[in-house]
């Protein structure tokens, strides 16, 4: 394919990880090496931003600075939850398309890179195929990002092996915490992580457990109906032996008929979904009453997606080489396609990139397989461990400022505006 010349613009969007801008990084240092990139535009807060014509440019950062976003947390250039939805307002979607590419053609965008989960790889995938309408010559590119790891087609997502090493360290510390106050009366704790649908995250701390004793003792999925008088008898089963009893419970656990234990229907999210977060208060209160053990709660919350301090080296060495991939896929000609994480050895563990259309990710969820479950539903087996391990190894070294992590902060040089304001 014909080379192209123009300028590309690089998002970011969904919940952030502690990696996403290790993509980012990888993004702007590799679109610097090519010839046919003129201007490197970043567009604040995703989607929303672009359709504002709120740009900035990544020329005018420093090198120092880009270098820094690999080990510096949350989104540097800010996100959003806003879906271009045809489906269910076509009116709206059609004008924000409108939108897009006004802004696209005043700035001579000619490459869009996209870093996000599913909802932000079927926005990729709809803006590709408007180009494609539109006469548009661009190439648009998917970067993966979900800590909830459940995009299909790649082996694992960037953001998911930094967020199983924080939360499995920290299920280690609290039960060592918690065993040291376990008496005969018995104690349990339960941690809850995210993950509403799939359960990598809450699975993914079973990377905890050095001998079947470790914590932590039982591990609930959104995969699995929520059983609770096996629940019960379980954890009463763990105090019986050990004292102490620690639960990892991911936030979408549901019972047998669908409905989630920590679903709180009065709050909504931006996408319609009853909010979540409540899951491990339901199931103290069902420890408490039932067994009248003292038991207390941990949410880890975004503590947990933002650990930069304590990130896989290995999973923000392939979030930035999915970035890198992602510019070299567009300037060979490439467009509809997402980054894949491509697993080529287990001992010792290798990786490589590859491409996957658009089209097989946007709004497909990946879920943990059943037989890497335990019988009882209330474990993860050794396929899940062989599969998670390798994901936490290494440790990325974050410069430290009065004792504390000091973080990479862009200049945001904003691009001057050439659209009227958005209607």
């Amino acid at each position: 394919m014909s080379e192209l010349s123009g300028n590309l613009l690089v998002a970011q969007s969904g919940g952030p990880t502690c990696v996403i801008n290790a993509s980012m990084a990888g993004v702007i240092q590799e679109a610097g090496r090519h010839e046919c990139i003129g201007e490197i535009y970043g567009g604040l807060n995703g989607i929303l931003g672009i359709l504002h014509e709120e740009l900035i440019d990544l020329n005018d950062e420093k090198a120092r600075t880009i270098e820094g976003l690999k080990h510096t947390p949350a989104a540097a250039l800010g996100t959003c939850r806003y879906k271009i939805n045809f489906d269910r307002d076509p009116a709206t979607a059609a004008r924000d398309m409108d939108r897009l590419f006004a802004v696209f053609h005043a700035h001579d965008i000619r490459y869009f890179l996209y870093a996000g989960g599913n909802d932000s790889q079927d926005t990729a995938h709809k803006i590709h195929l408007q180009a494609r309408q539109r006469g548009w010559d661009m190439r648009v590119i998917g970067v993966p990002k979900t800590i909830d790891n459940d995009l299909p087609h790649t082996d694992h997502c960037p953001g998911y092996g930094s967020v199983i090493k924080f939360n499995a360290a920290t299920v280690m510390e609290v039960a060592a915490d918690v065993k040291s106050m376990a008496t005969d009366d018995g104690f349990c704790c339960i941690i809850e992580v995210m993950g509403r649908a799939a359960g990598w995250i809450a699975g993914g701390t079973v990377v905890a457990k050095r001998s079947p004793n470790d914590a932590p003792h039982i591990i609930l999925l959104p995969e699995i109906p929520f059983d609770e008088d096996k629940f019960l008898a379980k954890v009463k089963d763990n105090v019986a032996v050990l004292k102490y009893c620690i639960v990892v419970c991911g936030e979408g656990i549901k019972y047998a008929n669908g409905e989630e234990v920590g679903v709180d229907k009065s709050r909504l999210d931006a996408f319609g979904h009853a909010a979540l977060g409540g899951a491990a208060d339901r199931l103290a209160e069902k420890v408490q009453g039932a067994l009248k053990l003292k038991t207390r709660t941990v949410k880890l919350g975004y503590a947990q997606r933002a650990a930069a301090h304590f990130a896989s080296l290995t999973d923000a060495t392939e979030a930035a080489a999915c970035g890198e991939a992602a510019v070299r896929a567009a300037v060979a000609g490439q467009s509809g396609c997402m980054v894949k994480l491509v697993r080529t050895s287990d001992a010792p563990y290798q990786w490589t990139t590859g491409l996957q259309p658009l089209a097989d990710i946007a709004n497909v969820e990946h879920f943990v397989p059943r037989d890497w479950i335990s019988d009882d539903g209330m474990m993860v087996n050794d396929k899940f461990l062989h599969y998670a391990r390798p994901l936490i190894e290494g440790e990325v070294k974050v410069p430290m400022e009065c004792g504390l992590p000091k973080f990479a902060v862009l200049e945001r040089s904003l691009v001057e505006k050439k659209l009227p304001p958005r209607g």
